[in-house]
C-alpha cells in the first residue's frame, strides 16, 4: 500500500512538473537551488512552518520607500497618473504635470537622510518584535538594494545606499530574524495609468511619461537609464484599464489583465533570487493571489523551492490560499483575521496607518492606538496566528511623535504581558464574547479588521503555554457605585471556565500579570474574578493554573 501511494505521489509530482505554463520563467541568469524541494505543490507540502515562527507571534515591518516622499499615502505612484485624484492634484501642484515630472523624477528625492536602521530595529525589539520585516520593492518597481537586475534602485538613485544591506545588518545585530517583502510582480498592470493622458485642461491629450524610452533621456538627469525598466509599459493595456478599479479584479492575472512577458516574469524571478542569495532572509512575503504570477507561470513555485532548499527553516507567506496550499505556503491575511482557530500557522499583516506614510493620517489622528494593536494581536494569537505590524516611516527614515507615543504604549504593555503572547499555542477554544460569537468572513485577502475594533471586556481570548492558561479581556470591566463609574474591585466573568465546563478545567489559582494574585471562584455562571484598579492602559491578562 505504501509503495502504491509513493508511486501515485511521484506521478502527480511529475505531472505538475510537466505543466505547460503560459509564461515559463527562464533560469539563464539565476539558477533555482536544487535539493529536497521541487517546484511542485506536492513537494513543497513537505515543508513545515518552523517552530521559531510559531513562537515569535509578533513582527514589525518597515514598509518604506520612495512613495513616502510626497506623504500622500499608499499607491501614490499609481494614483499620480489618475487625473482628478487627490494624489494627482497634489503632485501637479507641488512637483509638476506627470507628462513632465513622473514617478521616475520622484526617486532622486528619496534621500533617507535621517535613517538609522540600528536605532529603529532596537526600538522595535523593545516593543516586543520577535522578527523584523523590510520592503524589498513595491509595485513601483524600484529595488531597495544594489540590484544587479534593476538599475532603478536605491544604490543608483535617491539615498545612494543599499537599504536592504543596512536593514539586514541591523536585524542581525539585534538578533531578530529578517523578512523581506516583494511586490514588483504587479508593476506590469499597476503602472498602466502612466500610459494615459489628461482628458481635460491645458494638457489634454499629452501623454504621461509611461511612454518614455531610453532615447528620450538625452540631456536629462536620467540619461542612460531606460524608463521602461521602471514602468514596464511597452505593452497593450489590460481590458478596461481606464477604469481605476479594474486592477483589483485582475490581481490574479484574470479578467482581462494584460499577460506579462517572459522577460518581465524572469526579471522579477532574478531580482527575488538575487535578494534571497545576498541577504539570507528568514521570511519572504508576496502581495499576491497564491503565488507570484499564479497560475500563468512557474515563477512562484521555483522561488519557493529555491528558498526552502537554501533555508529549511524559512517561511514564505502569500494570500488567498486554500487549505491544501496552506500546507506548502504560510497564509497571510491583510488587515483582518478569520474568526476561528486555523490548523496551520498563519499571519496577519496590518498597519497603524496607511502602508506608505500619509500626512493626512498624522494630521487627522487616524493612527490605530496601541490598545487596538494589542487587542488584535491577542485575538490573532488565540487563533494560531502571528501579527506583522507596519509602522510607517517618513521619507527621511524617521517616524513621527504620534507614532512614537504608540510605540511607547505598546512597549509598556508588552514588557509586562509578553509572556502571554510569545511561545504560546491555542487553547481548546480561542475565546468567548460578542465578537467571538459573530460570523465574520474574510473578504478576499482579508479586510475585516474593523469587526475586531468593537471588542470590549466581554470578549476574552485564550492561549496556553507549559500548563498555564492565559485569558485576556479586551478591556477593563467597570461598575457603577453611588452613581459613579468605578474600576476597582470590578468583576470579570469568564463563562468558558464555569463549574463543570466542557473543557474539564478546574482552577486552582489566578494571577493578574503586572499585579499578582487576585480573588477568583468558579460558579455555575463562570469563573468570577475580582480585579484591582487597572495596572495597565489596555487589557488585563490573567494567568490561570
Amino acid at each position: 500500500m505504501k509503495s502504491a501511494i509513493t508511486t501515485l505521489l511521484l506521478a502527480l509530482s511529475l505531472t505538475a512538473s510537466a505543466q505547460q505554463y503560459k509564461v515559463p520563467v527562464s533560469e539563464e541568469h539565476e539558477k533555482m537551488q536544487t535539493g529536497k524541494y521541487q517546484p511542485t505543490w506536492q513537494s513543497l507540502q513537505q515543508h513545515q512552518t518552523p517552530e521559531w515562527f510559531r513562537n515569535a507571534k509578533f513582527g514589525i515591518w518597515a514598509h518604506w520607500g520612495p512613495q513616502c516622499v510626497e506623504g500622500s499615502g499608499d499607491w501614490m505612484a499609481r494614483s499620480l497618473y489618475m487625473e482628478g485624484t487627490r494624489e494627482y492634484k497634489y503632485h501637479v501642484e507641488h512637483y509638476g504635470h506627470p507628462s513632465e515630472f513622473g514617478f521616475k523624477d520622484v526617486l532622486p528625492l528619496f534621500k533617507a537622510e535621517n535613517w538609522d536602521p540600528e536605532k529603529l530595529v532596537e526600538r522595535y525589539k523593545r516593543c516586543g518584535a520577535q522578527y523584523f520585516f523590510v520592503l524589498g520593492n513595491h509595485h513601483d518597481n524600484y529595488d531597495l538594494w544594489d540590484s544587479q537586475y534593476q538599475p532603478w534602485n536605491s544604490k543608483n538613485i535617491g539615498p545612494k545606499r543599499d537599504i536592504l544591506e543596512g536593514w539586514a545588518r541591523a536585524a542581525k545585530k539585534a538578533g531578530l530574524p529578517l523578512g523581506i517583502s516583494f511586490h514588483a510582480d504587479h508593476a506590469w498592470t499597476w503602472y498602466e495609468p502612466a500610459q494615459r493622458y489628461d482628458l481635460e485642461g491645458r494638457k489634454a491629450g499629452v501623454y504621461y511619461d509611461g511612454h518614455l524610452t531610453k532615447e528620450d533621456g538625452k540631456g536629462k538627469w536620467w540619461e542612460g537609464l531606460d524608463p521602461q525598466l521602471l514602468y514596464r509599459q511597452n505593452h497593450p493595456l489590460s481590458e478596461r484599464s481606464w477604469w481605476n478599479g479594474a486592477i483589483h479584479q485582475q490581481w490574479d492575472w484574470t479578467h482581462g489583465a494584460a499577460t506579462p512577458s517572459q522577460d518581465f516574469v524572469t526579471n522579477f524571478y532574478d531580482r527575488t533570487l538575487d535578494a534571497i542569495n545576498r541577504y539570507q532572509p528568514d521570511i519572504i512575503y508576496f502581495d499576491v493571489t497564491v503565488l507570484p504570477f499564479y497560475d500563468i507561470s512557474d515563477c512562484g513555485l521555483k522561488i519557493a523551492a529555491h528558498f526552502y532548499n537554501k533555508n529549511p527553516k524559512a517561511v514564505m507567506t502569500c494570500k488567498i490560499l486554500d487549505e491544501e496550499q496552506r500546507k506548502a505556503i504560510t497564509w497571510d491575511v491583510e488587515r483582518g483575521a478569520p474568526n476561528f482557530i486555523v490548523p496551520e500557522p498563519w499571519q496577519t499583516c496590518n498597519c497603524i496607518g496607511g502602508w506608505h506614510y500619509d500626512t493626512r493620517t498624522y494630521e487627522n489622528n487616524w493612527y490605530k492606538s496601541a490598545a487596538t494593536v494589542v487587542k488584535q494581536l491577542v485575538d490573532i494569537v488565540s487563533k494560531n496566528g502571528n501579527l506583522l505590524l507596519s509602522v510607517p516611516l517618513r521619507a527621511d527614515g524617521t517616524y513621527d511623535e504620534k507614532e512614537a507615543a504608540i510605540l511607547d504604549d505598546l512597549e509598556a504593555w508588552m514588557t509586562v504581558n509578553g509572556e502571554s503572547i510569545f511561545g504560546t499555542r491555542p487553547w481548546k477554544t480561542f475565546g468567548e464574547g460578542p465578537v467571538a460569537e459573530k460570523n465574520i468572513s474574510v473578504n478576499a485577502q482579508g479586510f475585516n479588521d474593523g469587526e475586531y475594533s468593537k471588542m470590549d471586556y466581554r470578549d476574552i481570548r485564550f492561549n496556553q503555554k507549559g500548563g498555564i492558561l492565559y485569558a485576556t479581556a479586551m478591556g477593563w470591566p467597570t461598575q457603577m457605585e453611588n452613581g459613579e463609574l468605578k474600576m476597582e474591585n470590578s468583576r470579570l466573568i469568564i463563562k468558558s471556565l464555569r463549574k463543570g465546563n466542557p473543557y474539564g478545567r478546574k482552577v486552582s489559582s489566578v494571577s493578574l500579570l503586572g499585579y499578582g494574585k487576585v480573588k477568583a471562584r468558579q460558579t455555575a455562571e463562570g469563573l468570577v474574578v475580582t480585579l484591582p484598579a487597572p495596572c495597565n492602559k489596555i487589557a488585563p491578562v490573567l494567568k490561570i493554573k
